[in-house]
């Protein structure tokens, strides 16, 4: 389980990092409607992407199943490597000029696109895939709404820090199910 809230808590990294981004602009919203709009969002998002990318794995998982480690690991790494690579190289965020419901789709959607990958190491944890969807889903709720207030006081410069410690801990997974 300490695995799943791990992941959970990395995966929900991007996602975080855009909520405080979010909070810092507000542009027209109550900081409570947003922070409420976001968790919704992004929640919903990390719950369905990686239940997807486990289902997905399933059903390769019988071509796959001797190289299955290996292939999380991978994709974990690759995962990380990126947040932590966007995490160094912050500043191409582009200015909101209204947060519609849209816009917080197409977020929620490029924020858990990675995490359907990761749903694919799920099924190396021998947890019940629902169950930790639902907890990715949870935290990440918890963390967008919180990120959303953390922006607000805040502003933007916790956005990089966010990703890159995602990042890392995503790695870190990756090699615990390769190498333990």
């Amino acid at each position: 389980m300490i695995e799943v809230l791990l992941l959970a808590f990395a995966l929900s990294m991007d996602a975080f990092a855009v909520s405080i981004g979010l909070g810092a602009k507000q542009n027209g919203h109550t900081t409570k409607a947003l922070a409420l709009k976001a968790g919704l969002f992004f929640g919903v998002f990390q719950a369905l992407m990686p239940l997807l990318g486990y289902l997905g794995g399933k059903g390769v998982l019988g071509f796959v199943s001797q190289y299955a480690a290996y292939i999380a690991f991978g994709l974990l790494l690759l995962i990380g490597a990126k947040m932590i690579y966007e995490g160094v190289n912050e500043g191409v965020g582009e200015e909101l000029t209204k947060i519609t419901n849209k816009i917080m789709l197409t977020l929620a959607i490029a924020t858990s696109i990675d995490a359907m990958a990761a749903g694919f190491s799920l099924m190396l944890l021998d947890l019940n895939p629902l169950l930790s969807c639902a907890i990715i889903g949870l935290t990440t709720f918890v963390v967008s709404f919180l990120g959303v207030y953390v922006g607000k006081l805040s502003g933007t410069w916790l956005e990089s820090k966010a990703e890159i410690f995602g990042g890392v801990v995503l790695v870190a997974i990756g090699f615990r199910i390769l190498f333990f």
